[in-house]
């Protein structure tokens, strides 16, 4: 008796079972616990360690992620000094490639508070492949849970869906 699954045989793990009848087989492949997720991402290390400095330390204003695909891991690919602006940061996403991103997102609330609040990007032009589309829609909720503390999301096709006009109204 073989049971199959439509999912990469990498993502499951042969066990022998016995029936209750006592006949035994050993071609049941069960779900691996170990699977990353549904695109099988792993996530590189210093993607949790960066988010945590930029979180609590407030190392870096922003930071960009990029799908290593041939590693099939998230690594950094720009960390963005304090001192640098949105501009900067918009400036940093390429033009015809998907990223992720989180941006530390200073403001001043209508009752003249000064707050911040961590944004989560996923930027995926209009204009890239349709297979990095894919990749990264397929990773992107594996991926943010790896960082704790996410509390916008945006997903942005062209930048002005992420203009700082909308990031401002999106954190009060």
């Amino acid at each position: 008796m073989l049971v199959s699954h439509s999912t990469r045989s990498s993502d499951f793990i042969g066990v022998q079972h016995k029936l209750s009848c006592g006949i035994s087989f050993d071609h049941v492949f069960v779900p691996c616990p170990m699977a990353n997720s549904a695109s099988g991402m792993a996530v590189d290390d210093k993607c949790k360690l960066k988010f945590l400095e930029l979180k609590a330390k407030r190392n870096y204003r922003f930071i960009v992620f990029k799908i290593e695909e041939k590693m099939q891991q998230v690594t950094i690919e720009k960390l963005g000094q304090p001192e640098e602006s949105y501009d900067d940061f918009t400036a940093s996403l390429p033009a015809n490639e998907c990223r992720y991103a989180v941006y530390d997102f200073d403001f001043t609330t209508n009752e003249n508070c000064q707050k911040s609040k961590i944004f989560f990007i996923a930027w995926s032009p209009d204009t890239s492949r349709v297979r990095s589309k894919m990749l990264y829609a397929s990773s992107k909720d594996r991926f943010k849970r790896e960082l704790d503390g996410i509390q916008v999301e945006l997903q942005a096709t062209d930048p002005s869906e992420m203009s700082l006009d909308i990031v401002k109204a999106r954190a009060i």
